[in-house]
């Protein structure tokens, strides 16, 4: 059973709310950040990349940093930049892009099931980063950006949902990307009753963005049981703040891969060994995109070819050997090219899909990588079942669009 609850969130004024909100703190840099945020003190980014109020030279982990974000959290809600709902609801966050709009629930999970895999994990986590976000967390007493989950479609909450957004939306705006935010208030207490019901039967939840804020959510609510003599588990701290979207709604679109060099190959040497596993077909001087499961493109001094994987190089019956991040990862990156560690190897970059293939071919055509690769996305139900059978997918495999905004609503730990 997921267990959730509703909880009083802090949300900017209407009149406001797009002075406020930001884009997630993990997918710009702080120099972007910088920038966007310039002229605006209203900007979540003070609080979630607070580094940006200070000189450019200061470490974003200094302790001064961590201590800039509380200060500013406090300062918007003395000021009235966020507000507390005075009851517990949940909240309806809509989003749309390419005229397809999803529909998810912001709730409260528990911190439980995400340490006993109720809530299931698809990637490893870096403690660097957990230890960035529980600093984060534990100071400012709060979830100020939510985890972003998926859970099997149901169709009571379906019914809910769809009665619930007929009435005006509390927020509805179209970011500078072009992305629709939709934002409804669930305060009826027959509604937030039956919601958690629902939530109840469902076996699980599955964390399709955000591994590092469930991560340091779920341990600093542990740490803060430890530390509480007289804990009961129904305390706010045992709780954090996720987005939970139907899963056939969710678009994963490619995460492509950039490399810098050939492992001293020519590209005539280096195309004769992948005919050992692909059979390769040239397409011309600009990238297509993969035509299906186990089909890839790579692009290399001015041409594109395509790369069809050949019978053996996977398995249909594993979870893991079906993706083809898994096959291009075994026989063109580490087989030839000699690229063992994709985490740590600085021979690799990687490109979100939202950026296009024409970013690939403009970083290959400069000089600055000598090789293209373009993958195939994987499904929901390829990480579903990845999750559910315990395993964890290779490194950057999954990338969804569009991101959840910072800031429509925060939860606090008490």
């Amino acid at each position: 059973m997921a267990r959730i609850k509703p909880f009083k969130g802090i949300r900017p004024p209407k009149s406001i709310v797009e002075v406020v909100v930001s884009r997630p703190y993990d997918v710009l840099s702080s120099l972007e950040a910088r920038l966007e945020a310039e002229g605006n003190e209203k900007s979540l980014y003070r609080i979630i990349k607070p580094e940006i109020d200070f000189e450019e030279i200061i470490d974003e982990h200094h302790p001064e940093v961590y201590e800039r974000a509380v200060q500013n959290f406090n300062k918007f809600q003395e000021k009235g930049w966020l507000v507390q709902d005075p009851e517990e609801y949940y909240y309806i966050y809509a989003q749309t892009m390419n005229g397809k709009t999803q529909y998810g629930l912001v709730v409260c999970s528990h911190v439980e099931d995400y340490m006993t895999d109720r809530i299931k994990k698809h990637e490893l986590t870096r403690r660097d980063k957990e230890e960035d976000r529980m600093k984060h967390v534990r100071i400012n007493n709060a979830n100020i950006e939510p985890v972003f989950f998926a859970h099997p479609d149901n169709k009571e909450l379906d019914g809910i949902i769809t009665r619930i957004i007929a009435t005006p939306a509390e927020y509805d705006f179209e970011a500078t990307d072009g992305v629709g935010h939709h934002f409804w208030i669930i305060s009826d207490k027959e509604d937030i009753k039956k919601i958690t019901e629902i939530f109840a039967a469902i076996p699980n939840l599955y964390i399709a963005d955000g591994h590092h804020r469930s991560a340091a959510a779920a341990l600093v609510g542990a740490e803060k049981a430890k530390q509480n003599p007289n804990h009961r588990g129904d305390e706010e701290y045992n709780f954090f703040m996720a987005v939970c979207f139907p899963d056939s709604q969710l678009n994963i679109i490619d995460y492509n891969r950039l490399v810098k060099d050939l492992n001293g190959l020519s590209t005539a040497e280096f195309l004769k060994k992948l005919e050992a596993h692909f059979t390769i077909e040239e397409k011309g001087s600009d990238i297509a995109p993969p035509t299906g499961l186990h089909n890839f493109s790579i692009y290399v001094e001015g041409k594109c070819y395509s790369l069809t994987a050949k019978e053996g190089t996977y398995d249909d019956n594993d979870p893991i050997g079906v993706l083809d991040v898994t096959i291009s990862s075994t026989y063109i990156l580490d087989e030839v090219l000699g690229i063992k560690d994709l985490r740590s190897d600085k021979r690799i970059d990687f490109v979100g899909g939202i950026r296009g293939l024409d970013e690939l071919k403009k970083r290959v055509d400069s000089g600055e990588m000598k090789l293209a690769l373009a993958l195939y996305p994987v499904t929901m139900k390829q990480l579903m079942d990845i999750a559910d059978s315990g395993n964890i997918m290779p490194p950057k495999t999954t990338w969804f669009e569009p991101k959840l905004r910072s800031g429509l609503v925060i939860h606090k730990l008490e």
